[in-house]
């Protein structure tokens, strides 16, 4: 659940740090206090889009934190493993927003730098907003196929679907291309073999094909006359001239030798120059060895060098260095290949069919589970509209065929009907109710749909607009019974629905420094007995309105 929240020069706010309790809270004051800040305060802090205006006047930037209990979803706990953001068993989640003047904002969760994505991610596991205009969204066919795949929990086959609609689709447009390009495909198949074969006639096991080892070799065969010379007079100045190296630094050591039973302090240079004879004498040995197997071959200078030439015009011919030939005939042949596949037409049949198969099957599946979870939710909402005073009203999720060969969502589409509000037919949502009438079916919706949802927190924002008298005390008593399960807060007017919460808190606007600041105060049962009064009586609150207002509460 929400555990905390601290807010700090957003909009009206200038400070507010509140600690939530469990059950359902309501949220009351006066018109324009500011009472729906604290859910834009919410809905900042996870994730939705924001701007440089929500910052107060007069301040440089805003920025909210909300404290979380952990969900024990193991999904919860596994994706913040994968996202390696560190939370340890019974600690809470810390998600913290800051806004700055330019508009650029930055947010944390639990100390670690995430991406807005990241944070509504979380936020679908920790939270739900229901807003005062869920109506209005309730209406598009879009929506009311996500909230019955929300509530039946059918994300995954739905998501599952339409990505085999998708290779679906792929598959069919490869086969419809393939004799409207034959043409062009056989011709850059042709060039494509031709070019293969040139380059295959250059490949050898080597990385890249040998060509640092040959430019190695092309240079000690094309100056091997040199090179034999060269380590020759080097064998001769050691070892095997007039006057050998080697043998002058042997006499040098053995006087040095003679010199330190003298004097210890030549030992030092002594064992040094015998060192120095050591490494000479190995030197001799890596040269004579190195002649014996030196020798010129102008017939294996010429291979190699006829080889390099090779690759090098092929270099130039694909505009590459020679040491990326492999890659580009890996690449080549991996086109060749892709280009014979698209042309085969039998393949590509076999492969469009397989593709139908499975979306068939998973389409199936889905229109299954959606027709069980319609079913629930029908019940669910029509039993709920007869307590909100929409008697004879009755809600349907219907699932009408989709034209042609189904869609990415599935075989049907999904339409919220009506019946027994303005006639007996069943008829489409938005062409039965009334404003008022909607706003009560939107309600009965989401009091069915989040009592199904695992989400610990949900938050209405004036969703009972338009709702008074003996209907108030139903939706009280509705978001009441939510409560017992979850933590719910709603933003209201309805004396009688604050009247069913567990908890108030009152928001006010002050002016302050020039300007206006919104505060919360939390509300004792002689205050509430107050708030409630004020919300049934107005601007004059007399002694039989605080005795109402005391009734209705101790009723609760």
């Amino acid at each position: 659940m929400l555990c905390r929240l601290v807010i700090r020069d957003f909009v009206l706010v200038r400070e507010l740090e509140l600690d939530f309790l469990p059950g359902f809270g309501a949220l009351t004051g006066e018109t324009g206090a500011g009472k729906s800040l604290l859910i834009d305060a919410l809905a900042f802090v996870l994730g939705e889009r924001a701007e440089a205006g929500l910052i107060r006047a007069g301040a440089t930037r805003a920025e909210v934190t909300a404290e979380f209990d952990a969900s024990s979803d193991p999904a919860f706990l596994a994706w913040f493993a994968e996202q390696a953001i560190p939370l340890e068993a019974g600690e809470g989640v810390l998600i913290r927003r800051v806004l700055e003047m330019g508009g650029r904002s930055r947010a944390l969760i639990n100390g670690v730098p995430v991406t807005l994505q990241q944070v509504r991610t979380v936020g679908e596991w920790l939270l739900d907003i229901h807003g005062q205009h869920a109506h209005q969204s309730l209406l598009r066919p879009d929506a009311q196929r996500q909230l019955l795949d929300d509530f039946g929990q059918l994300q995954t086959q739905a998501r599952e679907v339409a990505t085999v609609w998708r290779e679906w689709a792929a598959a069919r447009q490869l086969l419809a291309e393939a004799g409207k390009h034959s043409g062009e495909i056989a011709a850059r198949r042709e060039v494509l073999a031709w070019q293969i074969k040139a380059l295959s006639e250059l490949a050898n096991d080597a990385p890249d094909w040998g060509w640092q080892a040959m430019g190695e070799e092309q240079s000690r065969l094309a100056h091997a006359a040199s090179l034999i010379e060269l380590t020759q007079g080097t064998v001769d100045a050691l070892g095997d001239g007039d006057e050998p190296l080697i043998s002058l630094v042997g006499r040098l050591q053995h006087r040095l030798q003679e010199g330190a039973v003298l004097d210890a302090r030549l030992q030092a240079p002594t064992d040094l120059l015998a060192a120095a004879g050591n490494e000479l004498s190995e030197a001799l040995t890596l040269l004579r060895r190195h002649l014996d197997r030196f020798e010129v071959d102008p017939v294996r200078l010429a291979e190699v060098e006829r080889r390099m030439a090779a690759m090098l015009e092929q270099a130039r011919k694909h505009q590459v260095p020679p040491a990326e030939l492999p890659a580009l005939y890996r690449s080549l042949s991996d086109e060749a290949e892709a280009l014979a596949e698209s042309t085969d037409v039998a393949a590509l049949e076999a492969r469009v069919k397989a593709a139908a198969a499975t979306y068939a099957e998973a389409a199936a599946l889905l229109t299954k589970a959606r027709t069980k979870a319609a079913k629930t939710l029908s019940k669910g909402v029509s039993e709920t509209m007869q307590e909100l005073a929409l008697g004879g009203g009755q809600c349907r999720v219907a699932l009408l065929p989709v034209e042609g060969e189904g869609s990415a969502h599935g075989n049907e589409r999904v339409e919220f009907q009506i019946t027994g509000l303005a006639g007996s037919d069943w008829r489409p949502l938005a062409k039965v109710a009334s404003g008022g009438e909607l706003s009560r079916i939107s309600l009965a919706i989401q009091v069915v749909t989040s009592a199904c949802t695992a989400v610990p927190t949900l938050i209405f924002d004036e969703v009972d607009v338009g709702i008074g008298g003996s209907v108030a005390e139903v939706v009280g008593r509705l978001l009441a019974k939510l409560g017992e399960q979850r933590q719910v807060l709603c933003v209201t007017h309805l004396a009688q629905v604050a009247a069913r919460a567990g908890w108030q808190w009152q928001v006010s606007k002050a002016k302050a420094e020039g300007g206006f600041q919104s505060c919360v105060t939390v509300l004792d049962d002689a205050a509430r007995v107050q708030e409630i009064a004020r919300m049934l009586g107005g601007v004059e609150i007399t002694e039989r309105t605080r005795a109402h207002a005391a009734e209705m509460l101790q009723l609760n």
